[in-house]
C-alpha cells in the first residue's frame, strides 16, 4: 500500500518488536524486560542479541570478540579507515565525527565490511553447493572465472595472512574450531593454491566461515561487523588529537606530479 493512507497509518503509529522504553517504568528490548531478563549478560552478548534477536552462548559470543579483536581492530594510520581518523584529530574535529567517517569508509568490498558480507557469501553458496553434489573444484573455478575474484581468499602485498593462525587458536580452544564451513573453506584454499591464481585464504574467509558455522546470516555478519573496526579506529584519533596539529603525513608540494597547465599570469 502507498500514498497518504500509508502516511496516515502510520502517524503517531510505529509498530515494532524490536523495543520500547517506558520512561519511569522499564525499557523492553526484543520483547524481553532489559532490567530483569538481560540484566546480566554482557554488552556485546546484547549487541548481537539486538541484531539476530537469537542469544548465542558465551563460548560463541567470545569467539566473535575474538575475530574482532585479532582481524579487524589494528590500530595502524596507515590503514585506509584508521587514516580518516588521523586525518580528523590532526585537523582537531570530535572524536564522533572521527569514528562515524572512519566507519562509514569502513564499507568497502575489498577490505571492510562488504569484504565480509561476500565472503560469506560465497561460503554459503560453496556449502549449499557441495550439499547438492556440485564438484567443489568446479563450483569454485568457475566462480574465479566469473567474478575475477573470491572474497575471502588473496591478499594485497603479501601472500600469508598472519591472523589466520591465531583466530583459528582461539576458534579451537573454545571448541568451535571444527565446523563445516570452515573445513570447506580450507578445502577451497587447496584448490586454489594448487590452480595458476596461488590464492590463500585471508582473514575474511576465516571470519565469515566461523560465523556461518554458529548461524549467522550474511546480513548478520554484514551488521555485526559495523562497529568491529572501531577498536583501531579511536586510538588512531587519539594518537592524532595528540600531536601537533596538522602533523599527520603532510606531504610538500614538490612530491606531487603535477600534469597539468603550466603557470599563468590573470
Amino acid at each position: 500500500m502507498k500514498g497518504p493512507i500509508t502516511l496516515k497509518q502510520a502517524e503517531d503509529n510505529w509498530q515494532t518488536d524490536i523495543g520500547a522504553a517506558f520512561i519511569g517504568e522499564r525499557v523492553v528490548y526484543r520483547g524481553k524486560d532489559l532490567f530483569t531478563e538481560l540484566n546480566d549478560i554482557s554488552w556485546f552478548k546484547h549487541f548481537i542479541f539486538g541484531i539476530t534477536n537469537k542469544m548465542f552462548s558465551d563460548n560463541e559470543i567470545k569467539l566473535m570478540e575474538k575475530i574482532w579483536s585479532l582481524t579487524i581492530s589494528y590500530p595502524d594510520p596507515r590503514i585506509w579507515n584508521n587514516r580518516v581518523a588521523a586525518i580528523t584529530g590532526t585537523s582537531r574535529s570530535t572524536g564522533a565525527l572521527a569514528t562515524a567517517a572512519s566507519t562509514a569508509c569502513s564499507e568497502a568490498n575489498i577490505y571492510g565490511t562488504n569484504a565480509g558480507y561476500l565472503a560469506m557469501d560465497f561460503i554459503i553458496r560453496a556449502k549449499k553447493a557441495v550439499d547438492t553434489n556440485e564438484n567443489l573444484i568446479d563450483f569454485t573455478l568457475e566462480e574465479l572465472k566469473r567474478k575475477r575474484s573470491i572474497r575471502g581468499y588473496g591478499r594485497p602485498l603479501v601472500k600469508a595472512d598472519e591472523r589466520i593462525a591465531p583466530i583459528l587458536k582461539e576458534a579451537k580452544k573454545l571448541g568451535l574450531g571444527d565446523g563445516p564451513h570452515l573445513k570447506l573453506a580450507f578445502e577451497i584454499e587447496k584448490i586454489l593454491t594448487n590452480s595458476k591464481y596461488r590464492l590463500t585464504l585471508n582473514a575474511a574467509g576465516i571470519d565469515a566461515a566461523l560465523m556461518a558455522d554458529i548461524g549467522f546470516t550474511r546480513q548478520d555478519h554484514y551488521y555485526a561487523t559495523i562497529l568491529g573496526f572501531s577498536a583501531g579506529i579511536l586510538p588512531c584519533y587519539i594518537d592524532s588529537i595528540n600531536q601537533k596539529e596538522g602533523a599527520f603525513f603532510p606531504l610538500s608540494c614538490q612530491r606531487v606530479n603535477y600534469t597539468g597547465k603550466d603557470s599563468r599570469d590573470w
